[in-house]
């Protein structure tokens, strides 16, 4: 069984996507979600559009992609402690959206591959001209530097843009562009010794000193007033920053951030998700029980009480919990599939149909490889198993997998059936 919790934990935790982890949770997900939403409406960016993406790394970071794929660092999101600040980390990154700047970024990497090629044709002539390699070698071997200090320069500039396109994104959402003052201060207390030591030519971003001063000065010359994310989403915040500690932190570091004096719901949050991981379903349950009474209709306290009850072996009350989360929760693919897991490996009267029922149901909203693997067993040696399947190696990316199991499908299976049909897509997909 603690193997099973372990899939769960490995294929619905984290994911691989090129070369990061991804993790999905469908808590951090939402929240994220509602803190960008009024950045990328007032950004002109249709926010049904919009996907986050959560990247398991210590990095403090985010991006966006195609100004429709939003990654935010896990690093970010446990060390900003702010829900307004994180809005103005968005909101920099949704103004190199606007700003075109990754279109205008291959543009002038080729205007600069062109000038270093043109700079290396004047070096060859000069070795042909002159009879004397020496006089173009000097020539050849800057090529190269003029074309890094061009992109280099290129992207400082594009980085402050960016900045003053956040700040005008900030303050037609209707808040407060000061956060970004709390994102600059913390980000010189991370890197402001090793700052001083460098030579700002030689970096891609403009020193973080520059940037508050721009920012300060930006602020002074655009008063106005605004609300702050922080009033209405600071307590949901610090629930996702208390679970992604607890899930992603060593039980010591937790224990740092969250000591046993500490009563708020954050704390014991992250100390019951810690305790799960060691081992100590008891202490973890009697923490999550008692969140759960403190905030009955709270979902994620009852999804976690859910994983708890499942990893102790208690079917019965890992079922209760996650039909309690369900509750509250419109959309929550996650958690339907964790119930389904659990009713499959309960077995009892009418399980394995309703699990099958819910992995189906999550399918239609957000496709998982976990999902598809529960799904498969509750098909139990039907040739729809092995469709299942190869829908899970699918997005897996094993390829070859997902057609051996594709085939096997189509073998034993009907030939007018939606599984016989979409087996034949895998099939089909180059």
């Amino acid at each position: 069984m603690r193997k099973v919790f372990a899939i769960l934990l490995c294929l619905c935790v984290a994911l691989p996507a090129r070369a990061a982890t991804l993790v999905n949770d469908t808590e951090t997900e939402n929240l994220l979600h509602e803190l960008v939403t009024p950045i990328a409406t007032a950004a002109n960016i249709a926010p049904n559009r919009l996907k986050i993406h959560i990247v398991n790394d210590d990095d403090f970071n985010a991006f966006v992609s195609g100004g429709e794929d939003v990654y935010v660092y896990t690093g970010l999101l446990t060390q900003i402690k702010s829900p307004a600040a994180l809005q103005a980390v968005i909101a920099h990154e949704l103004g190199h959206t606007v700003g075109g700047h990754m279109t205008q970024m291959a543009d002038r990497m080729a205007a600069e591959m062109r000038r270093a090629l043109l700079i290396q044709a004047l070096g060859i002539g000069l070795m042909a001209a002159s009879g004397e390699p020496s006089l173009g070698a000097g020539v050849l071997a800057g090529a190269g530097g003029v074309a890094t200090q061009g992109m280099l320069s290129f992207s400082r500039d594009e980085e402050r843009m960016a900045d003053n396109l956040g700040l005008d994104i900030m303050r037609r959402a209707g808040y407060d562009p000061a956060a970004f003052v709390t994102v600059f201060e913390q980000m010189q207390n991370i890197t402001g010794a090793a700052e001083s030591k460098i030579n700002p030519n030689r970096i891609n971003h403009p020193l973080t000193a520059e940037r508050l001063k721009n920012v300060r000065e930006y602020i002074a010359a655009h008063p106005g007033k605004y609300t702050s994310a922080d009033k209405k989403y600071g307590a949901k915040y610090e629930l996702v920053r208390a679970k992604l500690i607890g899930y992603l932190d060593t039980p010591a570091r937790v224990n740092d951030a969250y000591p046993a004096r500490d009563t708020s719901d954050g704390a014991i949050y992250a100390r019951a998700i810690s305790d799960m991981r060691g081992g100590r379903f008891d202490t973890a349950a009697v923490g999550v029980r008692g969140l759960t009474t403190r905030a009955p209709k709270n979902p994620y306290f009852w999804e976690l009480l859910g994983d708890i009850e499942f990893a102790d072996g208690r079917y019965d009350a890992s079922v209760a919990a996650y039909d309690n989360a369900l509750k509250y929760l419109t959309t929550a693919p996650q958690v339907q599939t964790a119930l389904a897991l659990v009713l499959t490996e309960r077995g009892g009267a009418g399980d394995v149909e309703r699990a099958r029922e819910l992995c189906l149901r999550a399918n239609l909203t957000e496709p998982s490889p976990l999902t598809y693997w529960v799904l498969a067993r509750t098909y139990d040696g039907d040739g729809r198993a092995n469709w299942a399947m190869a829908e899970y190696y699918s997005l897996m990316g094993n390829a070859k997998k997902a057609r051996a199991y594709a085939k096997r499908a189509q073998k034993s299976l009907p030939h007018d059936t939606p599984e016989f049909i979409k087996s034949g897509d895998i099939l089909n997909r180059k």
